[in-house]
């Protein structure tokens, strides 16, 4: 690891309990420049866990101590009751496809992270990912504790133990495969700065609205390695965080589902590389059809998928945003 990597882990990494709420309070009261924090959730089909979240955010983060302004699930689509069960429990719920109408939407989380930049109005933005089972509100008052201690601070992750959980076997740190097998060694090899990220693929993450919007984003899995390497970029090291939240648990992918994620990562990274010209293009395209097989009573079937690293613009650059802005001030 580079020395300069270990100076970062012991300057910049820490653990919820040091960020306790009251405190927390208390800093977003004395700071000079008001902080508005809002806390964003994208969903699609997650019934059994969003309403639990948003009633623990609600009940301990906006009701008993006042740190949360706006909480707000994304609902990119759910065939179940989670927008129900989420407005219920106390969250504004607003569907992805009535953001920015004059955009068709397109598939994957990256999309929906994007959007929610129109319809919040924190300074501060942290994105949860509404599948977490025993979820605690350490989750959000850890990442923000930085944000609202250091003006420094620009972006913070969660890191957590992640065991992979399959029926009664428990597997302590199972469960971020593609974080080991395809990020991990990614980042290491091309950008050795962020290898003291413990989940660079985690969900659970803030960051200040004036990075958040100057970032473009990849609309799938790749979001978040994207997002590490293009802040790195923007704002240096030193103005990245992590905290220790405890354990996350969540539900997991079968292989099929990990695989189009690894070539979403992929396809994110190498289009940075392109972008910096480290890795130079080829005289043909990137082929963006991931080929994958399922055995049925004939045998052995192709199911092809797109992986094409489809990116959405940088916020700042859209007309609807800069005029919701330009009302706004």
């Amino acid at each position: 690891m580079l020395p300069e990597v270990s100076r970062w882990l012991d300057r910049r990494s820490s653990t919820a309990a040091d960020w306790p709420v009251p405190r927390l309070v208390e800093a977003k009261r004395a700071a000079r420049a008001k902080h508005r924090i809002s806390v964003v959730l994208p969903a699609l089909d997650e019934e059994p866990t969003v309403g639990e979240i948003v009633r623990t955010i609600r009940t301990e983060l906006m009701d008993r101590h006042p740190l949360v302004d706006e909480l707000v699930v994304i609902d990119s689509g759910s065939t179940d009751r989670t927008g129900e069960v989420a407005a219920r429990a106390g969250a504004r719920v607003v569907h992805r496809d009535d953001i920015l109408p004059r955009l068709p939407a397109l598939r994957g989380k990256g999309e929906v992270l994007w959007r929610s930049l129109l319809v919040t109005s924190g300074d501060i933005v942290c994105f949860i990912d509404a599948d977490l089972r025993g979820f605690s509100a350490d989750f959000v008052s850890g990442i923000i504790g930085p944000l609202l201690t250091d003006p420094s601070v620009q972006l913070v992750k969660a890191m957590y133990d992640r065991p992979l959980e399959i029926g009664d076997t428990v597997v302590p740190a199972g469960g971020g495969r593609v974080t080991e097998l395809v990020a991990r060694p990614l980042l290491n090899m091309y950008w050795p700065e962020l290898a003291g990220f413990v989940q660079p693929l985690g969900g659970e993450y803030a960051v200040r609205r004036g990075l958040l919007e100057r970032l473009p984003f990849p609309c799938g899995y790749g979001v978040e390695t994207a997002m590490l390497i293009d802040a790195l970029n923007l704002v240096g090291l030193d103005a990245m965080a992590q905290v220790d939240v405890g354990v996350r648990r969540h539900s997991h992918q079968d292989e099929a589902g990990l695989g189009l994620m690894a070539g979403e990562i992929w396809q994110a990274v190498l289009e940075r590389l392109h972008r910096t010209g480290r890795v130079r293009p080829g005289t043909g395209r990137l082929n963006t059809v991931f080929a994958q097989f399922e055995r049925d009573e004939e045998g052995f079937q192709v199911r092809s998928h797109d992986v094409a690293a489809h990116e959405r613009p940088p916020m700042i650059t859209i007309p609807e945003y800069r005029a919701r802005d330009a009302l706004a001030g």
